[in-house]
């Protein structure tokens, strides 16, 4: 998939330590997509890292940009063990 982070997303490379390859694979192969509540424009994608106890990393997309904007991510303690 093609991508662009936000400067927000960048930023959260440094400060989160996490490889931009599980972000791509997010991208590319998600386990569940979720509709945004408040923002159509706004996408979840939800995929468990086997390298990092398959805890579930969430990357939030702007799905209406050409191409795709990362907007955020993170891992979702709520969801360890339900994908």
């Amino acid at each position: 998939m093609d991508y662009v982070l936000t400067q927000h997303a960048q930023d959260l490379l440094l400060r989160r330590d996490i490889p931009i390859a599980w972000i791509e694979r997010t991208l590319d192969a998600p386990a569940k997509i979720d509709s945004d509540r408040i923002d159509d424009t706004l996408e979840h994608r939800l995929a468990p890292i086997p390298e990092h106890g398959d805890r579930v990393l969430r990357v939030i997309i702007n799905k209406s940009a050409n191409p795709v904007r990362v907007v955020t991510f993170y891992f979702d303690r709520n969801m360890r063990d339900k994908i």
